[in-house]
């Protein structure tokens, strides 16, 4: 072998060696979530481990991942679905992530939770990584983060999370190296289960704007998601979740009401009804009001998947054996974690592991 030649082997063996490097250290400092640290941190990532063939995708914040269990609609229905939810999405990383979904899939349904519509510009580096970093790379991971980002962050770092985690040797953790390797899922299909209960009291009142009108670029990705289900002849079905606060006001729902109808599409806003559902909110609830626990995520989603079966006319894989296979497997998970919760709960008096603070003394 020449001197030339294998001095350009050595250099390249030396850059494979820097670059596997720079992966790990990489891995090892990244952030990890899970039980007791932001565990709608792991929400975006799970995903890719799913993907394909769900009937139903939801799209949004965390009144659809926190809200709906996809478990009861497989289990009444025999309706497939994923939650593509994370915190605080906003209305144009929800298209993305739409975007990003449909490389995988093509389902029959896409269900779009409207509150996001009230942001019409980012909102914090904090949010965005929740929603971003877990992104696998592509051309709709870029154009996320391109119309996310704050004025003081930077691309580069959230193609190369090193950038931006660099300094965090200080907080590592035993957690950090096995979570290198494997971040266990803590969602069902996208749901975040919480069984504990705190009853809707003292919601504040609703403070007067001086402006209900949503902004142009809201109005624009809003546009975007319904064409590009269009395209690939998925319906959209636009919903507000039947969380009691933040405040989603009258003004707000006569405009996306006014659109759907434009559009010919079905807008649900299941504020309006509770009682239909059977939602009760001194026992549905476990954080006021905010979200519904699983009592009432699974009285929501059974409502729901009634509505999708007789009104959409999704007619489920009943008799499917790998499907029933693979689902029960599911449930079978779902209803571990539901009494490993509940004797929590009986033991300590909240979800110690989940991260929720005691009750007060």
């Amino acid at each position: 072998m020449s001197k030339r030649k294998k001095a350009v082997l050595t250099g390249i063996a030396a850059i494979l060696v820097l670059a596997v490097a720079l992966g790990l250290l990489q891995e090892l400092l990244r952030p990890k979530y899970g039980y007791g640290n932001i565990p709608e941190g792991t929400l975006i990532a799970d995903y890719y481990d799913e993907a394909g063939d769900h009937d139903v995708i939801f799209i949004g914040d965390c009144e659809v991942y926190e809200n709906f269990s996809p478990i009861t609609l497989w289990e009444e229905q025999g309706i497939t679905s994923y939650i593509r939810g994370s915190a605080q999405q906003l209305i144009w990383q929800s298209y993305y992530l739409l975007e990003d979904t449909l490389r995988y899939e093509t389902p029959d349904v896409v269900v779009f939770n409207v509150l996001s519509m009230q942001y019409g510009e980012p909102q914090s580096e904090a949010y965005n990584r929740l929603n971003l970093d877990g992104m696998r790379l592509s051309a709709s991971k870029i154009k996320a983060v391109l119309a996310s980002m704050t004025e003081e962050e930077s691309f580069w770092s959230y193609l190369f999370p090193l950038l931006r985690y660099h300094d965090r040797w200080s907080e590592l953790t035993a957690r950090d190296v096995t979570g290198m390797f494997h971040t266990e899922s803590l969602s069902h299909n996208g749901f975040l289960m919480r069984v504990d209960v705190r009853a809707a009291e003292n919601i504040p009142n609703p403070r007067p704007l001086g402006n209900y009108d949503f902004a142009d670029v809201c109005w624009e990705y809003l546009e975007k998601m319904a064409d590009l289900c269009e395209e690939r002849g998925i319906e959209l079905i636009l919903i507000k979740a039947p969380s009691l606060y933040p405040h989603w006001y009258d003004e707000w729902d006569a405009q996306i009401a006014a659109w759907a109808e434009e559009k010919g599409l079905r807008y649900l806003n299941f504020l309006s009804m509770t009682d239909t559902i059977g939602l009760d909110f001194s026992t549905d609830t476990y954080d006021g009001g905010l979200h519904l626990n699983l009592a009432g995520a699974e009285k929501l989603s059974s409502w729901f998947g009634e509505y999708l079966a007789e009104e959409v006319g999704l007619t489920g894989h009943r008799g499917e054996e790998a499907l029933e296979a693979l689902w029960q497997a599911k449930c079978d998970r779902y209803y571990a974690m539901e009494a490993d919760q509940l004797r929590e709960l009986e033991e300590y008096g909240y979800l110690k592991s989940y991260g929720a603070r005691a009750p007060e003394e």
